[in-house]
């Protein structure tokens, strides 16, 4: 079983505050976004993440690279202040989301099409029994 990487970004997206899971498998990015609306205390983000996680829907998985290299602690705070500083998210996490969302667009048009031609149906057997029921034997 290969390692992973999990990183949490919290950002105010306006008018909301989101969160965005960036998950590293096997050199395969996939992330997943979540709204929570007003800006999040630090427990509720931690409790969030508790109780929801494994109910995240992550995009399909993008091909990226991981660096693994050993840093010295210090560097590594370093940078985590600068990432503090900056906003946003990366350009490989939000093509892994724009591919979720397309992919739930595609799904939503199935559903759609299939609900439209249900309904049609469904109509269409209402017309044809009125229609038995005008011409029984009169």
């Amino acid at each position: 079983m290969g390692e992973g990487q999990c990183k949490l970004t919290v950002l105010f997206e306006d008018p909301f505050w989101i969160g965005v899971f960036e998950r590293i498998e096997n050199g395969m990015l996939s992330v997943a976004k979540v709204t929570f609306g007003a800006e999040p205390k630090d427990y509720e983000v931690y409790e969030f993440i508790l109780k929801h996680y494994y109910d995240l829907q992550f995009s399909p998985a993008v091909a990226t690279v991981v660096k693994e290299a050993k840093q010295n602690p210090k560097r590594i705070q370093r940078d985590i202040k600068k990432s503090l500083l900056q906003t946003g998210i990366g350009t490989k996490s939000q093509q892994a989301l724009k591919l979720q969302q397309e992919q739930n667009k595609q799904e939503r048009k199935v559903r759609s099409r299939e609900r439209k031609l249900a309904e049609a149906e469904r109509l269409f057997e209402l017309k044809k029994q009125k229609k038995k029921e005008k011409h029984r034997g009169r």
